[in-house]
């Protein structure tokens, strides 16, 4: 019998510094992760029609039939992250990285599996603490639809991935990964996302 395939938005995320977060504390990070993906992650990843295929310790696996949904839900889940934890020293606070991809996959009723799955699992590594990293695939998908700005770089992929700053938003006036149709708009669109003089300043990236 054939396997069941299907092409969906993947988002992978995990914990950063998980290890040492538990080393210090482990039933309180424990039981800080579990109250952040109760009350804030599952809840953002249901409200954007996405299915969580299963959590994996320190973060979890999901899949949206959208791939607008899957960025959007990203997004929010880590602007909501920053109002979490206020009290929490900043070494100690918990900060996922999220990587999202697109691709075919294979269908399981308790899990899904291919180099989709794969390609989300790595951009998630890639991702800054509290970032976000999406695929070229998953950039040229949503195209104009999120008001979002996006920072492109080089990674071992074929294809260039599109990093976040922390705080959801994704930011791009550099592309460092070879020429693309959407550098030009983009670096227009976002001219002042940046301070003059930054490294993420349109004029000093030329």
């Amino acid at each position: 019998m054939a396997s069941t395939r299907r092409l969906t938005a993947i988002l992978a995320a995990d914990v950063a510094g998980y290890s040492r977060l538990m080393g210090a504390d482990e039933e309180g990070t424990h039981e800080r992760l579990k109250a952040h993906l109760r009350e804030l992650v599952n809840p953002k990843i249901e409200e954007h029609r996405g299915r969580i295929v299963k959590n994996t310790g320190d973060g979890l696996l999901a899949e949206f039939p959208s791939v607008v949904d899957a960025v959007r839900c990203a997004v929010e889940v880590q602007r909501g992250m920053t109002d979490r934890e206020p009290d929490v020293p900043e070494e100690r606070r918990i900060r996922f990285r999220i990587g999202v991809n697109l691709g075919d996959v294979i269908v399981e009723p308790e899990d899904i599996f291919g180099d989709g799955v794969n390609v989300a699992a790595r951009l998630e590594a890639l991702a800054e603490p509290g970032g976000i990293c999406i695929s070229g695939t998953v950039f040229e998908h949503i195209g104009d639809r999120l008001p979002y700005a996006y920072r492109c770089g080089a990674t071992p992929e074929p294809r260039p991935a599109y990093r976040s700053s922390q705080k959801g938003s994704l930011r791009t006036p550099s592309y460092t990964a070879g020429g693309s149709p959407y550098q030009a708009k983009e670096r227009a669109r976002n001219e002042n996302s940046a301070p003059e003089g930054s490294a993420d300043h349109p004029r000093d990236n030329r």
